[in-house]
């Protein structure tokens, strides 16, 4: 059969994949994706979207709990774990259904199979039907990441998950280990603790979501403890003895190790980059524990090769791999994108209180050598959110005493993960303190609190 020949390949339809591929058809060039599973990968299809639809589901859960302080009675608050689920589906098979009118919309030729590269230049792929040949002079690798499994901690999809199992529980954990408190970690222990789960989350290092700045990561250890998690950090889990309907875990900390008894244990202890049976290695694409090695404009050092998104390593976030998938397709076509910062990318976790945080930590400013001026501004002293009935919170900044940039926002309470947005925008114009103080924050909104921290950071906070 003869090969069929395209300007671009992609290879994975996920938030990176097909972005890239809409942009390229976009741009003139004749483009084919391959996929070998769903439409939207795992972010649509198993991550982002269909978590979001279940933490709604445990958010409007833990609301009509709280009935009563908004002058509201709801009696007999239960939950259908089955319903949930089946929603949080519903979701993501429209999202999925969605991907392929874009595609057909954008006339991008779809293929649903595995992709390997013989060659430069060349993609093979395995269908149902049998072999297509495809060539192209440019091939963007977009084949994501799935999650790491350390040894005697595998999943089984009975007794240990992995993300892909607690979307679609079996049962309710009724004692539940969650092991690692990363986003995806720390959502899922959200989740199943408010419906009701004895949550315990296990932290190698000394705090939970470790890559936020330290005072959200405290203020997070509260709210969580507050809401019945155990916090366990600098615990690591040695071992887990399985037997019918329950798991041992064999817990080690600074003073020794202790064992507890599980129903269900959830493992998310990272995530490990799909560059496997590709034939990546016989092309001479460098890969570093389990990424692609690549330049700032997702090169790979192969003619015509590039790779985006989490396979090409941190920061693991669909909306950063969309957004390397638009600059490759404009750099194919001839034009001249701006490369990646991966400083002014936000990073968001959609736990209960959400957080959500752009740029350097106040660690990572000293460290890097800053004179720094942090202002902060509490939830309590915004009135939307008093009026919300959620006023455990704050926002804090980040400014370079000398110029005046701001170098990181950090946040936690309701809605975050919308108002980061603002200071991303920010740091993309490169405002600075004086610019951000003469904005006009509409009012009574959360937003105020972002022009709030700012004037704090300069002794000039109006409202606390």
């Amino acid at each position: 059969m003869a090969a069929q020949n395209f300007d671009v390949i992609v290879i994975g339809s996920g938030p990176g994949g097909y972005v890239a591929a809409i942009r390229a058809a976009q741009l003139g060039q004749n483009v084919a994706i391959v996929e070998r599973e769903n439409l939207g990968g795992i972010c649509l299809n198993w991550g982002c979207i269909p978590t979001k639809a279940l933490l709604r589901s445990a958010e409007v859960f833990h609301l009509m709990h709280r009935a009563k302080e908004f002058g509201l009675s709801v009696t007999g608050a239960n939950f259908d774990l089955n319903a949930v689920v089946a929603r949080s589906r519903g979701v993501a098979k429209q999202l999925s259904g969605g991907i392929g009118h874009l595609m057909k919309k954008n006339k991008i030729t779809v293929f649903m199979g595995v992709a390997t590269l013989p060659k430069v230049g060349t993609v093979s792929v395995k269908t149902d039907k049998g072999t297509d040949e495809l060539t192209a002079k440019s091939i963007i690798l977009a084949t994501g990441a799935r999650a790491r499994e350390l040894p005697g901690l595998e999943a089984d999809g009975d007794l240990v998950w992995t993300y892909r199992h607690a979307l679609q529980p079996k049962r309710m954990p009724k004692k539940l280990l969650v092991i690692g408190s990363g986003a995806i970690g720390i959502e899922f222990a959200s989740f199943f603790n408010t419906l009701g789960a004895d949550t315990t989350v296990v932290e190698v290092m000394d705090r939970v979501l470790p890559v936020e700045d330290a005072e959200v990561s405290a203020f997070a250890t509260k709210a969580f403890v507050k809401q019945g998690m155990k916090i366990l950090e600098k615990t690591t889990v040695k071992k887990l003895d399985r037997s019918p309907g329950k798991v041992v875990a064999h817990l080690e900390d600074a003073n020794g190790t202790t064992t507890q008894e599980f129903d269900t244990v959830i493992s998310a202890v990272g995530i490990i980059g799909n560059t496997e049976n590709l034939g990546l290695e016989a092309l001479g694409v460098k890969i570093d524990r389990t990424h692609v090695v690549t330049d700032e404009f997702c090169r790979t050092g192969v003619e015509g090769l590039y790779a985006i998104g989490d396979i090409a390593g941190a920061p693991w976030l669909a909306h950063k791999a969309s957004h390397e998938g638009v600059m490759v397709a404009e750099l194919i076509a001839g034009g001249h994108p701006h490369p990646i910062k991966p400083n002014s990318i936000a990073g968001c976790t959609y736990c209960n209180p959400q957080v959500a945080s752009v740029g350097l930590t106040e660690a990572r400013a000293k460290e890097a050598g800053y004179e720094i001026k942090v202002g902060r501004f509490p939830f309590i002293g915004n009135g939307k959110a008093i009026a919300l009935g959620e006023a455990e919170g704050f926002i804090k900044t980040i400014f370079d005493a000398k110029t005046g940039e701001m170098l990181g926002a950090h946040m936690i309470g309701a809605e975050v993960t919308e108002l980061i947005q603002g200071y991303v925008v920010a740091r993309g114009l490169e405002t600075t303190e004086e610019d951000l103080m003469n904005t006009v924050f509409p009012h009574p909104t959360l937003s105020e609190m972002m022009h709030e921290s700012v004037l704090d950071a300069y002794g000039r906070a109006l409202h606390f």
